[in-house]
């Protein structure tokens, strides 16, 4: 089962490759794919796919494919082409730190370390947290965390790996601990967002920018959540981690829907057309995947654990993969800012990008592009 999927999302991802060029998928509310620029914060999902394509069948169609993406995130670096923000790990990691982890490639390696400092360029020491958006003293961002941050700070701690500075690794323990004491509800739940003083780091309240409600659980970043806490606990060893993120993989697991694929948010009134978010459900797979890797063989909790990923996957390869159609995507019903009325019932490519990790994780123990394989 899992091969087959595997099989015909590499078949996709070539095909894509193939046709459009150069380009990079953006999402749109037509079943498809618009083919454009390096230029937003999803492109690296892209490479990703093509780098685990590659390390699938050793085809040297999908490296050399990877080696021209990772030579136009080097160019975007050094035009600084939309760097504005914080998902510096999105772009960098999954194309020049993969680069580094399959291949080896100083260059690629170097590109990564350009990205690290780029994003520790984002810490703002007077308020104690990296900037999730735009420029320092921004009206509206400028004391804004998000807890998609989580997913980014891996760039950092593996910076500090690789140099043995210390910084990285203190700036990516910080912002994962301001996360977890801010953005983590007391119910196992979690904001999206998060404003603080600019000035002095006060805590100001919470808040969604994406999500239903500002308090409610929008489903994306409760799994952002699922997933970067259990990094975080990978390279840190802090127990707090490894606990907030089975917390929030309770909570996620415990309010899904018979079929065990989330809807956008968890407090959003469910009706016909309500938008299910199967990119939410995938990132989760991988947060299971990487917290049974880190569980001990005799813990406990490994055993509801394994039943949520096995129940999440089958409803992902069965119900919403694209296996056997002519589709630019790999899982239908993702979602992207509902209340934005952008991606409300579409391929998502971070959704494309994690379920195939995912799948990779299970079938050939390849698990992404977080931290080197010889870390444990």
């Amino acid at each position: 089962m899992w091969r087959e999927a595997i099989e015909d999302a590499i078949g996709k991802i070539r095909r894509n490759l193939e046709q459009h060029q150069g380009a990079y998928p953006h999402i749109t509310n037509e079943k498809r794919y618009a083919w454009s620029e390096n230029e937003d914060w999803i492109e690296g999902f892209h490479t990703g796919l093509t780098w685990l394509s590659y390390e699938y069948n050793q085809d040297a169609f999908f490296q050399v494919q990877a080696q021209q993406q990772i030579a136009d995130f080097k160019r975007r670096m050094k035009e600084k082409v939309c760097l504005e923000h914080h998902d510096i790990g999105f772009l960098y990691g999954l194309s020049a730190l993969a680069g580094w982890i399959v291949e080896k490639d100083d260059g690629a390696r170097e590109l990564a370390l350009q990205a690290a400092d780029h994003l520790l360029g984002r810490w703002r020491e007077q308020g104690g947290y990296l900037q999730a958006w735009g420029p320092e003293k921004d009206e509206t961002n400028g004391g804004r965390i998000i807890i998609d941050c989580l997913l980014n700070l891996p760039l950092l701690y593996w910076a500090s790996e690789v140099t043995g500075q210390p910084r990285y690794a203190e700036v990516a323990y910080k912002q994962a601990e301001l996360s977890r004491r801010y953005l983590v509800r007391g119910d196992d739940s979690s904001y999206h967002t998060f404003y603080f003083n600019q000035e002095t780091g006060d805590p100001l309240g919470g808040g969604t920018h994406q999500g239903y409600t500002d308090g409610s659980t929008w489903t994306r970043g409760q799994a952002w959540g699922i997933y970067g806490f259990a990094l975080s606990y990978r390279y840190t060893k802090d127990p707090a981690f490894l606990r907030t993120s089975k917390r929030l993989l309770k909570y996620f697991l415990e309010h899904l829907p018979e079929d065990h694929i989330a809807y956008w948010d968890f407090n959003v009134p469910i009706e016909a057309d309500t938008s299910r978010d199967s990119s939410a459900s995938a990132i989760t797979a991988c947060g299971m995947l990487e917290l049974l890797d880190l569980l001990p063989e005799d813990e406990a909790d490994r055993s509801w654990i394994k039943q949520g990923l096995d129940q999440t996957m089958h409803s992902l390869v069965s119900k919403y993969a694209t296996i056997g159609e002519e589709a630019e995507g790999l899982l239908k019903h993702g979602s992207y800012h509902v209340r934005g009325n952008n991606g409300l019932d579409d391929y998502m490519i971070w959704g494309d990008y994690y379920y195939l990790e995912a799948l990779m994780r299970i079938e050939r123990g390849i698990p992404g592009y977080w931290y080197e394989r010889t870390t444990k």
